[in-house]
């Protein structure tokens, strides 16, 4: 039985790519969502999808490495 792959080599860019996506896919959702006439075929109620986003972007979110300087003061913004 094969197993998952668990090394992946994803570029910035790539990783950037995905977020801009699924931002896009939320955004979609979200506003099919709050329409009048909803999404009557999918498999999946649009509630449980966007939840799964909102997880993911934020797992992605949580992995990133901000720059912070060694040395001086750190102007956040």
């Amino acid at each position: 039985m094969p197993g998952y792959n668990s090394n992946f080599e994803l570029s910035v860019e790539d990783m950037d790519l995905i977020e801009t996506a699924l931002h896009r896919t939320r955004t979609e959702l979200s506003s099919r969502a709050i329409a009048p006439e909803g999404i009557a075929n999918e498999d999946e109620p649009p509630a449980a999808t966007l939840r799964k986003i909102h997880d993911l972007l934020g797992r992605l979110h949580n992995q990133k490495v901000f720059y912070r300087p060694r040395r001086g003061g750190y102007v956040g913004g």
